[in-house]
């Protein structure tokens, strides 16, 4: 939450399966290559600062591990979103036949089902339905192992009917 004066600012577009650590580091790029401009304009001289729509402001509270477990009952853009946000901190999380998973990367797919729901395992991850479409979990973690591609993880630890 930042309602302050802007002086300097830039639009960046957010690819469809970039991560919030992803957005982060190019932020950081741009972010710096703005002061290094917004610096050279204060040492010429006074700045004027442009007022921001207030209408546009919007609270963004602080991440924790209560935002983590993944709702399946929301849409499978939802889901996906979900766990896009909070990469590479704190991970969003899910629970399957017992087991704790932290979830990496999704994609959306088609598909559809019970929310839940496992719909399959393919080449590139594990297929779950959302309470609309679906998404396919293609790198996830399971507690106290590492990071790997689920279709991995899966071919050593077989799914439970």
């Amino acid at each position: 939450l930042d309602t302050g004066d802007m002086i300097l600012k830039k639009e960046t577009p957010i690819g469809e399966n970039e991560t919030a650590g992803e957005v982060l580091d190019r932020l950081a790029l741009l972010g710096a290559g703005l002061l290094s401009k917004t610096l050279a304009r204060f040492q010429a001289g006074p700045v004027a600062g442009e007022k921001q729509d207030e209408s546009l402001v919007s609270y963004a509270p602080m991440l924790d591990k209560s935002l983590c477990p993944i709702d399946f009952h929301r849409t499978a853009q939802q889901v996906h979103d979900h766990v896009r946000g909070l990469q590479p901190w704190p991970v969003a999380t899910m629970e399957l036949h017992g087991k704790q998973f932290k979830v990496h990367e999704t994609r959306i797919v088609p598909g559809s089902g019970k929310p839940g729901e496992i719909l399959g395992l393919t080449k590139t991850g594990l297929q779950i339905a959302c309470g609309e479409g679906a998404v396919e979990v293609r790198v996830l973690q399971a507690e106290g192992g590492k990071r790997m591609a689920a279709p991995d993880y899966f071919r050593g630890h077989p799914l439970e009917g």
